[in-house]
């Protein structure tokens, strides 16, 4: 007979001690909970114990003779009354929000929704009594141990270079990996991607979402997949499918191998919703538990849930208990698995209370104390769909954000826009107008031009519209503000003429990038020739449409990529701990000075004109020693001669140019811009 204790109802999840196991489950409106055991296929419920203590609204009970590898999930006991937010219906087994790994995959039934599924009025309020045990994965106890056996490389801020990536997407194609560990982690730590990534010089990469995640039925239905996978199912459990042995070690392998070679990881993560949509969705996990705490209701109806995400739900960070629960997960993903940071998705969403956003919700506050988490780099996604939606600059310090206005000013200027040289030169020195306050440092800024949500960088310059067809919602999904330029014809051209404009274009925005103030993020793949077709919202196309294709690698991009992190590495006075300020420092030299291309300070009126699209930077560093950086600009579509700016103290060396093929026409007094043109030179101390 098994010996069953009180347990405790701390640490939360199902806790190996190396004789049994406590289970720990919150649930402040439940009237009882049921911890169900499963044999090692998960198919056939082989007991069930009542957790009989409740702690603070936590039930628990200690089960001695638990091992490792058993498979269990939850029944919840409580009132069914939707109109008031309570849907406890205990003939659905429920996925333990602390589950560490799972077993098996979510099998899309009717039973595994709380109502009855009818087209009927009011159908959701009629309780649906069929099991949905066996369509449901189950939870695994693991043995809770440190993974990781090699220290971080805790990269500075301003030398921090990211690289966004999708663990399956970056490999699966990669012809120097072997076929059987493609799109794994362990695909990650192979020797040819992490030369790849050595080559093109980043020093952290930032994986879409790993937690496990569920796939939507409606897509399962169209023969598409989830591929981003922000529809998370569990925020301590990998997803199985990325890998390869199916043990937890593989992460943290892979994790070692990055930081031997001087990579951080950086994870996105979606705290802001879960897979179980709205009112009408799935009942899997919270919504069973405890949907009043867990979620956020519409207020004044907990009929409903509060949709900020657009994804049918939102959680309810500002509990206590769901406040712990990321907490709990970030800890564990940090300490276990050695993760560097974190990019937090809608990031709007977890810092809102009842009265809407605030950079002092209790969330914020609880990962800037954490003596772990506040070592982490922790990156914010500053919108959301729900009422003003978007607060970029708002983050407490300690915290960057995605700069969107980066990506669309940038975007704006190079492809020819009249009037935005001022706003583009505000971006390129780390916006300052938005971070600039309460100590905020150039690194609050995350500057893109093409991220996993969009065009790719080819097709950014391949394509005016988006061409998501293959979506199958009729090309009605995806942004259609999407601010390219497609050089002449729309998609692939065999014209040299243009391919060389869309070469000579990409250059521009990532030496832009690499170049600009701030911490830049490049899409993997935009170094190499990876075109979507057109396609701006891959989120579904778990297949060569959203896969990297390494096939067609442009040598030359590479190599072009790889000498513009260099540079940025290198010369301090790009890659700046504070901002700028035009100041002069204590050799004489302003930090900053813009030029027009008469090589005299910009004037207001110049700022102002709207067909100015060329100008001249100098960016000298605080060190009197190292070099200054001066970087010629010309967005305009003919050539302009500029005049040297005054160096006084630095001989310029060109370091390197956007144009492919070109002599370089410059005298000690003029530089000759061809159109839509870099160039980068360096200012040696004399």
């Amino acid at each position: 007979m098994r010996i069953i204790k009180e347990g405790s109802p701390y640490p939360r999840g199902a806790t190996y001690d190396g004789k049994g196991v406590n289970f720990a489950l919150f649930s402040d409106n439940a009237t009882g909970v049921t911890v169900c055991l499963f044999d090692k296929d998960g198919n056939s419920e082989i007991e069930r114990v009542e957790l009989k203590e409740c702690t603070n609204g936590v039930w628990h009970s200690y089960l001695q003779g638990i091992q490792p590898g058993q498979r269990y999930g939850y029944r919840v006991n409580g009132p069914w009354s939707p109109q008031e937010g309570q849907r406890f219906n205990n003939n659905k087994l429920l996925l333990d929000p602390y589950a560490r790994k799972l077993h098996g995959q979510l099998q899309w039934d009717d039973a595994l929704y709380g109502y009855t599924i009818d087209d009927v009025e009011d159908a959701d309020l009629i309780m649906d009594i069929r099991d949905s045990a066996k369509f449901l994965p189950k939870a695994i106890v693991v043995d809770p141990q440190i993974l990781i056996k090699l220290d971080k490389p805790n990269i500075r801020w301003p030398k921090t270079i990211i690289y966004e990536a999708h663990v399956k997407g970056l490999t699966m194609q990669h012809p120097l990996i072997p076929n059987d560990i493609r799109g794994t982690f362990a695909a990650l730590a192979d020797p040819a991607m992490i030369s790849h990534l050595h080559k093109i010089g980043i020093t952290a990469i930032e994986l879409l979402p790993i937690h496990a995640f569920m796939q939507d039925r409606h897509l399962v239905e169209k023969q598409l997949a989830n591929y981003w996978g922000y529809n998370t199912m569990a925020y301590f459990a990998p997803e199985a499918a990325y890998m390869h042995s199916g043990e937890l070690e593989e992460i943290a392998q892979t994790v070692d191998a990055l930081h031997e070679a001087g990579i951080e990881v950086i994870l996105d993560v979606v705290y802001n919703h879960t897979c179980e949509g709205n009112h009408l969705g799935p009942t899997l996990s919270w919504k069973g538990i405890d949907s009043l705490s867990y979620y956020k209701e519409l207020p004044g109806n907990p009929r409903y849930f509060d949709n900020l995400t657009g994804c049918g739900n939102a959680l309810n960070t500002s509990h206590p208990k769901v406040l712990q629960m990321i907490m709990d997960s970030l800890r564990m993903w940090a300490t276990v698995y050695g993760i560097d940071g974190f990019r937090f998705d809608l990031a709007l969403t977890i810092g809102r209370n009842e009265n809407g956003f605030t950079p002092e919700h209790p969330l914020f506050h609880a990962m800037l104390q954490d003596p772990v988490l506040n070592r982490c780099k922790l990156i914010a996604e500053p919108w959301d769909v729900g009422p003003g939606g978007y607060q970029l600059g708002s983050f407490p310090p300690g915290f960057s954000e995605w700069n969107g206005d980066y990506r669309d000013v940038t975007r704006e200027f190079w492809t020819g826009k009249e009037g935005v040289l001022s706003s583009f030169a505000s971006r390129f020195a780390a916006s300052s107008d938005l971070f600039n306050e309460n100590h905020r440092k150039p690194w609050s800024s995350v500057n893109f031009v093409t991220a996993h949500d969009g065009f790719t960088l080819c097709d950014l310059v391949s394509y005016n519209e988006k061409h998501n067809e293959d979506n199958g919602e009729n090309n009605q999904d995806g942004a259609n503000d999407n601010r390219s330029w497609n050089c002449g014809p729309e998609g692939e051209t065999h014209s040299a003429e243009i391919n060389e404009l869309r070469a000579k274009q990409k250059r521009n925005f990532l030496a832009t990038l690499l170049l600009s103030q701030g911490i830049p993020m490049l899409l993997a793949g935009d170094e190499l020739y990876n075109s979507q077709g057109g396609n701006n919202n891959a989120y579904c196309q778990d297949n060569d449409i959203g896969w990297v294709n390494w096939n067609n690698a442009d040598n030359n991009l590479i190599d072009f990529v790889g000498q513009m992190t260099e540079i940025r590495k290198k010369f301090n006075a790009i890659s700046r701990a504070e901002f700028l300020t035009g100041k002069k420092n204590d050799h004489g030299n302003s930090d900053v000075t813009w030029f027009n291309v008469n090589g005299q300070a910009m004037t207001h009126e110049q700022w102002g004109d709207p067909n100015n699209k060329s100008m001249i930077v100098k960016f000298v560093s605080l060190n009197k020693e190292d070099s200054a950086i001066v970087v010629f600009i010309n967005a305009s579509h003919v050539k302009v001669t500029a005049n040297i700016p005054d160096c006084e103290g630095y001989k310029l060396e060109l370091l390197i140019e956007t144009p492919l093929h070109t002599n370089t026409s410059k005298t000690n007094k003029t530089l000759v811009l061809e159109p839509r043109s870099l160039y980068v030179y360096e200012g040696k101390p004399i």
